[in-house]
């Protein structure tokens, strides 16, 4: 093989071994940052994956919220009226943050099946809910419809 033409080769191959090893480190970068979406139906079902950060969304359940009196603990249920999960959080609520207002969590699954928030949002006037928590309520109410029929 002529000189020129290996140096061209190898050359070639050093590109390509390098735009693969770039390719490989952001695809594994992207998918350990990816954050899922899970209702409190999926979440029960056991949908959603245990110990993997993902968010999970739903309406505060009415007289489920419990504060610890000695820290920043709160203990409260998301539910879409189709199933509930609890959750737990520690640190300062938003302002906005109610029984019965619609919130999402980030956070990780238990094994217990309790949800350990490490953020939580809240909807940010009376009319707003986010886009998953409102498709998750609709999928909760037509399957309520679908089983009375």
């Amino acid at each position: 093989m002529h000189p020129v033409r290996k140096q061209r080769l190898i050359i070639v191959l050093f590109i390509l071994v390098g735009t693969s090893l770039a390719v490989a480190l952001a695809s594994f970068a992207l998918r350990e940052n990816i954050n899922l979406f899970y209702s409190p139906a999926d979440i029960v079902a056991g949908k959603a994956p245990v110990d993997a950060q993902i968010r999970a969304g739903g309406m505060v359940l009415e007289g489920s919220v419990k504060r610890d009196t000695d820290s920043l603990r709160v203990e409260f249920v998301v539910t879409d009226y189709a199933a509930n999960v609890s959750v737990v959080y520690t640190g300062i609520l938003p302002d906005l943050f109610d029984e019965g207002q619609g919130v999402v969590a980030s956070g990780r699954l238990d094994q217990h099946g309790v949800f350990q928030a490490s953020e939580v949002l809240a909807k940010h006037d009376e009319n707003y809910m986010p886009p998953e928590v409102m498709e998750a309520l609709e999928k909760s109410k037509q399957a309520a419809k679908t089983a009375e029929i």
